[in-house]
């Protein structure tokens, strides 16, 4: 006996409707064509509606050879590597290995003061430590082994002052400084301690609250952090190394960097390509004001150790350069930043409005971005107050006015760099602002659609 048929428990009062070609299709199975007159857009949080086919077309057509003159920069100053040296054992630049405290003794400083000790820290500047005079009290006396290297398992002694600011104790890792050159019982001396393990688990809770909080999107901004980091240690560093012009160096590198990361986290989309192209202006405006103003203040770059030992390694280096293409590199992070949300605000305004023109979207974005610009200045004047606090703290106490303080190369490094940049970061604001207002209020009700399927229902083509 065949089973029994039921009917639906809700039939259908009418039969279903089929779009026709004239028929706006609805953002969803819930909204019908004729259902709010006005309703043209979808209620979720996805992209915007695309811009026309003209507008893309015009978009491409900057972006396009942009990115091929980007791409022919990186094969023509890609370097064949790092150019090798002979050590100076200076600094940074000295042979290093990892080594372990296995033993920590206190002993009399007099006594080891007279045999002719050493100490952690009390070091020369070409790097030897020597002995501490006319120490008294209780020092500490460290057996350290070497873990790395071809000396692996040999040990040596290091003397800690009572009044050091950093103290060794047993099962420490730490990084020993290795100089051939030296007698064999002051070869290996402690430069630092070994912090692998935090920076790694701090690394570790940053990438895991971008993932949880981004999703997916925080995985593509990793990514793209992860191929940023690839350019600069692959490219960026050593075709400056190889005698390259620092600053077009640093407008290939960070142009890829931006294109790279842009389009990665945000997608391949007008939106995108907006961004890109306020970020782009706002670099070139940061290039144009970087290099008159580095020249007028006559800034060498070379204010520090480090940059001493840059120089002193590699003399064809252009120092002033190399500052021109820090300040390009490192607005280029912030600057991304300001005109991604810009061009969003604005998509998000013409999404809740479409009806809206380009002044009344300009406006509505600028309000917003003056709110941005008054945040991100004041961050950024504080980032710099806060690494150079030392600085500031040293210039306090030596009682100097601030018109000195300003004048000093060491410091007027930094406000050109950080005044710079923040030129650049609110010159983004007005342009990227009208370049979206410009793009997504030229879009016209059809031609950013595409044509109706044969089922009968539109879908939106991508942006």
């Amino acid at each position: 006996m065949p089973p029994t048929q039921h009917p639906p428990a809700h039939p259908p009062s009418k039969p279903p409707h089929r779009h026709g070609p004239g028929d706006r299709p609805g953002p969803g199975d819930g909204h019908g064509p004729g259902s709010g007159g006005g309703h043209s857009h979808s209620h979720s949080h996805g992209p915007a509606a695309p811009v026309s086919r003209h507008l893309r077309r015009v978009i491409a057509a900057i972006l396009i050879p942009f990115t091929a003159a980007v791409l022919v920069g990186l094969a023509v100053l890609w370097p064949g590597g790092v150019p090798s040296h002979k050590r100076s054992g200076v600094g940074f630049d000295r042979q290093t290995q990892q080594a372990t405290v296995t033993r920590v003794v206190a002993v009399d400083c007099a006594s080891v003061n007279a045999s002719g000790g050493t100490s952690a820290g009390d070091t020369s500047p070409s790097g030897s430590t020597s002995p501490p005079a006319g120490r008294t009290g209780t020092c500490k006396k460290a057996t350290v082994r070497v873990d790395t290297g071809k000396d692996k398992g040999r040990t040596f002694t290091e003397i800690v002052q009572p009044d050091q600011s950093r103290q060794l104790h047993q099962g420490e890792k730490v990084v020993a400084a290795y100089e051939p050159s030296a007698p064999r019982d002051l070869q290996y001396s402690v430069t630092d301690v070994n912090r692998t393990f935090p920076m790694a688990l701090l690394a570790g809770l940053f990438a895991v609250a971008v993932v949880v909080v981004g999703r997916m999107r925080g995985v593509m901004a990793l990514v793209a952090l992860a191929v940023s980091f690839l350019l600069l240690s692959l490219f960026i560093l050593p075709a400056i190394l190889q005698g390259e012009n620092p600053l077009l160096v640093a407008v290939v590198g960070a142009s890829a960097i931006m294109l790279i990361a842009l389009y990665m986290c945000h997608g391949l989309s007008a939106r995108t390509s907006v961004a890109v192209l306020g970020t782009l202006i706002s670099l070139s405006l940061i290039g144009l004001l970087g290099s008159e103003f580095i020249g007028w203040a006559a800034l060498t770059g070379n204010t520090d150790d480090n940059t001493g030992l840059i120089h002193g390694l590699y003399p064809h280096i252009d120092m002033s350069g190399l500052l021109l293409a820090g300040v390009i590199i490192g607005s280029l992070g912030v600057l991304d930043d300001v005109t991604v949300t810009q061009t969003s605000a604005v998509w998000e305004l013409h999404e809740a409005n479409p009806s809206m023109g380009w002044r009344g979207l300009y406006r509505a974005g600028i309000r917003i971005g003056r709110d941005h610009i008054a945040s991100v200045v004041n961050t950024l004047v504080l980032a710099y107050a806060g690494a150079a606090l030392p600085l500031l703290l040293l210039f306090s106490i030596a009682q100097s006015s601030v018109a000195s303080v300003a004048g000093s190369e060491l410091v007027a490094e930094e406000i050109v760099r950080t005044l710079i940049g923040s030129i650049g970061l609110v010159a983004s604001v007005p342009v990227t602002t009208l370049l979206a207002a410009a793009v997504v209020s030229a879009d016209r009700p059809g031609t950013g659609e595409a044509a109706p399927s044969r089922g009968g229902r539109g879908r939106r083509r991508k942006r």
